[in-house]
């Protein structure tokens, strides 16, 4: 495993982060996934208030208490998602979800807390006062944004400097080596989209930490999809991937991808993991798993190497 530092975080912060999102099963088989990422040293797990309607957490916390070793492990966890069409963002809803999610994670704390969507239409201030006042009351360690556009990052960390306050310390966006052309869900937010690269952009200069979701491009890269079986699929996972990703561009991605995992002896989720990893971007990958067995090719993406030259033709920079 490799590791970086969020400035404070009591801990590194390992590269590659576990996703929960599907982690709503038996509890002696998520045990055991757990169990694994521990031992490999992944021992952050990325989790949310709405994943499962809390079923995720649930697991998570049964597991912490069952092996004892909370203080061993990083939580992310999420909350304010919208509900019933509503936006959320506002001190009543990001203070019930936390203390939900604490009851849940059977914790007192959590590590990095992120808000999972953002509302435009409110103002900066009463977020990050009661994020601040959350952190105060030791309820949170760090906290942090998913989906929210640099400009608003920037424009609450003005608020929180001329105010004295902590602001955020890490986002959460989507970034693979897809390129996402729709939107997965409303509200959400992707640095390499089909519109422009000025978010990527942003994150190259700042240097401001990014946990990258849906890092394998909800499965784009797994070698299920082709061509000519899209019209094949029909469960909802992979029917949201062909909508955000399957266009011919990607396809031409995936094709070199895999040229390249022949090359290198990789394979084609390794290359596309260490295509993010390997950018000048402060970047740490959260990627599902559902077995030990996946989580641990995940890993080994961290020792791949790409050269410039390799990462420019993966993102068709020269064409043939």
């Amino acid at each position: 495993m490799i590791y970086g530092e969020i400035q404070g975080l009591p801990r590194s912060l390992p590269r590659i982060i576990l996703g929960t999102l599907l982690l709503a099963n038996t509890d002696e088989e998520s045990f055991s996934l757990l169990d694994s990422a521990a031992g490999m040293g992944c021992y952050a797990i990325d989790t949310a208030h709405s994943y499962g309607d809390g079923a995720s957490e649930k697991v998570v916390g049964n597991w912490m208490e069952a092996r004892s070793n909370r203080s061993d492990v990083i939580i992310i966890d999420k909350g304010a998602h919208p509900a019933d069409g509503k936006n959320r963002v506002n001190p009543e809803s990001i203070r019930q979800d936390l203390q939900e999610s604490l009851g849940r994670l059977k914790t007192d704390y959590i590590d990095l807390y992120l808000l999972h969507r953002d509302d435009p239409a409110m103002s900066v201030g009463p977020i990050i006062e009661v994020l601040n006042d959350l952190k105060n009351e030791g309820k949170i360690i760090l906290f942090g944004a998913s989906n929210w556009t640099h400009e608003r990052l920037e424009e609450a960390g003005e608020y929180a400097e001329t105010n004295g306050l902590a602001t955020f310390s890490v986002a959460s966006s989507q970034y693979s080596l897809a390129t996402q052309f729709e939107n997965p869900y409303p509200g959400t937010v992707s640095i390499n989209n089909s519109a422009d690269n000025h978010e990527r952009d942003w994150y190259r200069k700042t240097q401001f930490p990014l946990l990258a979701w849906s890092s394998l491009a909800r499965g784009f890269f797994s070698g299920r999809f082709t061509r000519d079986n899209l019209d094949t699929f029909t469960d909802p996972q992979s029917l949201i991937s062909i909508r955000c990703y399957a266009r011919e561009d990607n396809f031409a991605r995936l094709d070199r991808a895999r040229q390249l995992a022949l090359e290198k002896g990789s394979t084609v989720p390794q290359i596309a993991l260490a295509y993010i990893l390997q950018q000048p971007i402060n970047c740490f990958a959260v990627t599902g798993a559902l077995t030990g067995g996946q989580l641990e090719e995940n890993i080994e993406a961290l020792e791949t190497d790409l050269t410039e030259e390799e990462v420019g033709w993966l993102d068709l920079e020269h064409l043939d």
